[in-house]
């Protein structure tokens, strides 16, 4: 049997989460930039890692481990 690691879970979801938010937040500040370009391919990066970085996170919180 194994034991849910909630904390991690719900971090997770809310990095998953907050990764499209940021991503769309900053298109808002993409035209003042001297180079909208550059600065969109850094955030999606930073949102894609984050989304990842959410997702494993709450894979492994709902997976668990093994109780003792």
């Amino acid at each position: 049997m194994r034991r849910t690691n909630w904390r991690m879970a719900a971090v997770g979801i809310v990095l998953v989460l907050a990764a499209p938010v940021f991503f769309i937040s900053m298109l808002g500040a993409a035209p003042r930039s001297n180079d909208p370009v550059a600065l969109m391919q850094t955030v999606g990066q930073v949102a894609g890692v984050v989304g990842c970085l959410g997702l494993v996170m709450a894979i492994i919180g709902l997976v668990g481990k093994k109780r003792e």
